[in-house]
Formats: structure tokens, C-alpha cells, sequence
């Protein structure tokens, strides 16, 4: 996506309380940060789940109080690779007793439990999500941190929690996580699904409640998918250092 990114403000304020974030994202360049989703109206009131420069995933947000972080989620893990296709679930439930279940992220299936930065939100606490702007591929906050890679599969739930299995399953035969053609879910009044790949304009919605896009740049279409995985070049391992790569490497 490079210097390309989606922007939409929505209407209506939502359910603020509860959403769930299920994309697939497939890196091409790794030690920079990069935004994958970002909600908010600026730097100090913003929500974001972003790739930081040291690799791990961080899912956080600032408020207008101007002094600390409402939430923050920072893996232990790295993501490193980029010839894979990771899924990322972010689901979000301040509603719950227990502060840790009010977050939880889930890479192709599995919910991460190590986190280098662990602060969750208060009890039905809400946050920037909904009627305000949200970017897909760059950090609303900062006006920069462009993704720099691929995305799928891209759903924007409002007002429901849901797990991994809602959007993706194990293959039977490789055992592999996949993702599935089409999730059966329920949107709320601001739920959004981009598919990105291989169908319609790119920031078409194809959940049925017309929340669609715009596109900021130019994005190319992939027939890199999930579901079918390209080979692409190495940019840890570039021997003429002065080529560029582009298009999902």
C-alpha cells in the first residue's frame, strides 16, 4: 500500500463500547512502523493497531487528557515474516468485569498472551471508534506510518465481539489457517467489509451496508491472497541495495 491509504467518517456514533477488527495482512517491509488501522480526530484522541519499528504489534489509544494511554496492548512477539499472510483479530468489549477480556488480539486463530505493555480500558469505557475518522493504512493521529505491504478480508464489526472463528478455520488438509470466502456475522450500523482482492473497486463495501471507502493514492490490485500465496521478493535480503521494491514486493 506504500503511500496509499482509506479513509471514512461515519455519521453515527455506533456502539463505542464493543467492535471487533479482523483483516489479513501480508508485510513487505519490516523495522519501520506501519499502520494498519486508525480511528480518531488527531494525535491526542486516537485509537490504532499498528506493526512498531522493532516488529512487535501494537493496538492502543491516546485521549484528549493529553498525559497517559487509555489502552495498550504491546506484543512480546515479532512479525517478521514477510512471505507469510498473518491474521489479525482485535476484539474489544469494555462491558466485561474482568479488564483482561476487554481486549484480546489473535494472530491466524491463536490469542497472544505475552505483551511487553499490558494497560487495558475501564469498565464501559469508549473510546474513538465510530462517528469519527477512521484510515485504513495509515495512522490518523500521526498523518503518516503508511502500511507498506498487502491487506484482505478486511472487516469492521460494530457492536459485537467476535473470535477468529468467525472469519477464519483450519484447513483440513494442511492443517494450515485459512481464511473464509465470507464471514457470517452481524455488522451494526457502521460494520464495514473490504475484500481488497480480486473483486470490485477497492474500497467497495461488500457487507451490504454501503459503508464504503475512499481510496487516498493509487492501490494496486493483488492476485496474492490468503487463500493463495505468492511467492514475492525478500526485502531482507535486496543485493542491489539501491533497487526499490513495490506492489507487494
Amino acid at each position: 500500500m506504500a503511500t496509499t491509504y482509506l479513509t471514512k467518517t461515519f455519521g453515527n456514533a455506533g456502539t463505542r463500547t464493543k467492535y471487533t477488527i479482523s483483516v489479513w495482512v501480508k508485510r513487505s517491509k519490516v523495522g519501520a512502523t506501519q499502520c494498519i488501522f486508525s480511528a480518531g480526530t488527531g494525535a491526542n484522541n486516537s485509537m490504532t493497531i499498528t506493526f512498531n519499528g522493532n516488529d512487535t504489534l501494537y493496538w492502543n489509544s491516546y485521549s484528549n487528557n493529553g498525559s497517559n494511554y487509555d489502552y495498550f496492548l504491546d506484543t512480546t512477539r515479532k512479525f517478521r515474516d514477510t512471505s507469510a499472510w498473518y491474521h489479525i483479530v482485535c476484539a474489544f468489549d469494555s462491558t466485561q468485569s474482568t479488564a483482561s477480556n476487554r481486549m484480546k488480539i489473535y494472530i491466524n486463530g491463536v490469542q497472544e498472551t505475552s505483551f511487553a505493555t499490558e494497560t487495558y480500558p475501564g469498565s464501559y469505557s469508549d473510546y474513538a471508534f465510530n462517528n469519527i475518522l477512521h484510515e485504513i493504512g495509515q495512522d490518523v493521529g500521526a498523518g503518516s506510518r503508511f502500511f507498506d505491504g498487502s491487506m484482505s478480508h478486511f472487516y469492521g464489526i460494530d457492536g459485537t465481539v467476535y473470535t477468529p472463528t468467525s472469519f477464519g478455520e483450519v484447513d483440513s488438509t494442511s492443517g494450515i489457517w485459512k481464511a473464509k470466502s465470507s464471514a457470517s456475522v452481524t455488522y451494526g450500523n457502521n460494520g464495514f467489509f473490504l475484500k481488497f482482492a480480486n473483486s470490485g473497486a477497492m474500497g467497495t463495501d461488500s457487507s451490504g451496508k454501503s459503508n464504503n471507502f475512499t481510496v487516498n493514492g493509487t492501490l494496486t490490485q493483488n492476485i496474492d491472497t490468503p487463500d493463495n500465496n505468492f511467492a514475492t521478493m525478500n526485502p531482507l535480503d535486496n543485493y542491489w541495495q539501491g533497487g526499490t521494491f513495490s506492489n507487494g514486493n
